[in-house]
């Protein structure tokens, strides 16, 4: 199946620019779903555009994008927190279904983009139902990441950290912030059908975080153990059994576009 790319410019309620791009599948879509990408990666990681084009393989059109201060988007990374990274999401749910006419059927989120999705979807009306790749239980967990570097963090008000072989500038608001969210609100109000993916051997947010979510979620809610599967689904095959999975989960949920 032929894929076409079209960008999609996001203006957050802070009037920053976000950068997206829609994956496009050939015909009518059955669906339509956003990915929210892992911490401090952008739309253009490996395993988010794979995802993006393996589900459009499957007929689903589909948005990645940039968070403020990743990829092409404005801003400065070191003035986020949680509150701007779901702020950031719910413009791109928005100028998503503006672009398309049609309401968003899915949110999918991978790794901390996983606890923004959890924390957006209860609020979000339109939205049918939420897949988690890989999510802590807690948005905080993402500080362990900043190891001994958190102290200078909080200290002098930011620091830089190296991310797969990247370094990012971390601010004070942004570590207070994900320390100070817990998902039990967000999990309690979210009344919609979870599928939580999660490799058994992930090294980066262990296999007990989805149990956790597991058990403070409502039904309905689903389990898959991604077997074999690394934390950021570096190999393209595992990328492509997730599109599948996510597609015969959602077949139900989605909206095919008239």
């Amino acid at each position: 199946m032929g894929i076409r790319n079209q960008t999609l410019e996001i203006v957050t309620p802070r009037g920053i620019r976000l950068s997206g791009v829609v994956a496009q599948p050939e015909g009518t879509p059955v669906g339509q779903v956003c990915i929210a990408h892992c911490f401090a990666c952008s739309k253009d990681f490996p395993a988010t555009v794979r995802l993006a084009r393996a589900l459009a393989q499957e007929g689903v059109i589909t948005l990645r994008f940039d968070f403020m201060g990743l990829g092409d988007a404005e801003g400065r990374f070191v003035d986020s927190s949680f509150q701007t990274y779901c702020e950031d999401l719910g413009a791109a749910l928005d100028a998503f279904d503006a672009y398309t006419g049609y309401p968003t059927d899915l949110l999918v989120g991978h790794s901390f983009g996983g606890a923004m999705a959890l924390a957006l979807a209860g609020l979000r009306s339109e939205l049918r139902g939420v897949v988690t790749i890989a999510a802590p239980a807690e948005p905080g967990h993402v500080t362990r990441l900043f190891g001994a570097r958190a102290h200078g963090i909080r200290e002098h008000g930011y620091g830089e950290i190296e991310i797969g072989g990247r370094t990012v500038t971390i601010g004070r608001e942004f570590l207070e912030s994900v320390e100070e969210t817990d998902l039990d609100g967000a999990l309690q109000r979210l009344e919609r059908p979870l599928l939580i993916l999660h490799a058994p051997k992930d090294s980066v947010v262990g296999v007990d975080h989805a149990r956790r979510i597991f058990e403070r979620a409502r039904h309905p809610k689903s389990f898959v153990a991604l077997h074999q599967a690394d934390h950021l689904l570096t190999r393209p095959e595992h990328t492509a059994y997730v599109a599948r999975l996510i597609h015969a989960w959602a077949y139900d949920l989605m909206r095919p576009h008239q």
